[in-house]
């Protein structure tokens, strides 16, 4: 890999004007400087290109598009199909990135031969404010509940090879089902600490969303990587639970905790 490849960082933004000055000037902070920085409005009826507009006049590396609203995942496969970099990071329009997170994340991947998932420490900040604190990262475990935030880097010919995020699903965690073919394709996963992430919380958030709706993700995810589950967990779910949203997944957390359980004593 070249010692300093270009990073494509992916913000899509629906109606998150009011936010999106102080995530692109995080990105504008960044110490290191092979960056570009593609913003694309999925259909925004706010302000979002007027801001947006006004970056790319300050600084070249920051690129506008427009798309019809067709949710986060059409709006990320957007932007990493015409994003030049190697590598990609997702920021969603209302979060933000410490200044050494392009830096460190760089740094971490030279070192690191093949494919990899890169992502820092994790903070709220806005409506409620401290450390975010992740689970360790954990094959099995991981099945369960997701332990990436959104924002870590990957290469973008792995991306190509997965065919990006799920645009199925528009009820969220589609990162973490972004991750899980990630891994799946053979991405080693590397936390630091070193270098901060910052996940917006406000009313109203998708983060809200994603849990009123997590049985019907949950089945989702289940459903799509079945083979996963059954190879990592190893159980086999009868077809009628299937059909049972809340048996379902009733059973599969039963099932996985005991497994995950059992392979701690």
């Amino acid at each position: 890999m070249n010692s300093s490849p270009l990073v494509s960082i992916i913000i899509p933004c629906y109606n998150q004007a009011k936010f999106l000055q102080e995530t692109l000037q995080s990105v504008n902070h960044q110490t290191y400087s092979n960056w570009e920085c593609i913003i694309i409005n999925d259909g925004s009826p706010d302000n979002t290109e007027e801001i947006a507009l006004e970056w790319c006049y300050k600084d070249v590396r920051f690129k506008y598009f427009k798309k019809e609203n067709g949710g986060l995942s059409s709006a990320r496969n957007f932007g990493i199909l015409h994003a030049r970099g190697d590598l990609i990071l997702p920021l969603d329009a209302d979060d933000k990135i410490s200044k050494n997170y392009l830096s460190i994340s760089v740094e971490v991947i030279s070192k690191n031969q093949g494919s990899v998932i890169v992502y820092g420490e994790c903070h709220y900040f806005g409506s409620i404010n401290g450390l975010c604190p992740l689970p360790k990262y954990d094959a099995v475990s991981f099945l369960l509940k997701n332990q990436i935030h959104c924002s870590g880097i990957f290469y973008k010919r792995d991306c190509d090879k997965i065919g990006g995020y799920d645009e199925k699903m528009k009820l969220g965690n589609e990162d973490w089902e972004f991750w899980i073919r990630m891994i799946e394709l053979g991405s080693k996963v590397i936390y630091c600490n070193d270098m901060q992430f910052y996940y917006r919380q406000k009313p109203n958030s998708m983060l809200e969303s994603t849990l009123k709706n997590k049985n019907e993700i949950n089945e989702y995810i289940v459903n799509k990587h079945f083979h996963l589950y059954e190879e990592k967990l190893g159980f086999i779910i009868n077809p009628y639970i299937l059909s049972n949203k809340f048996k379902f997944t009733k059973l599969l957390y039963r099932r996985v905790r005991i497994k995950i359980n059992n392979a701690i004593k």
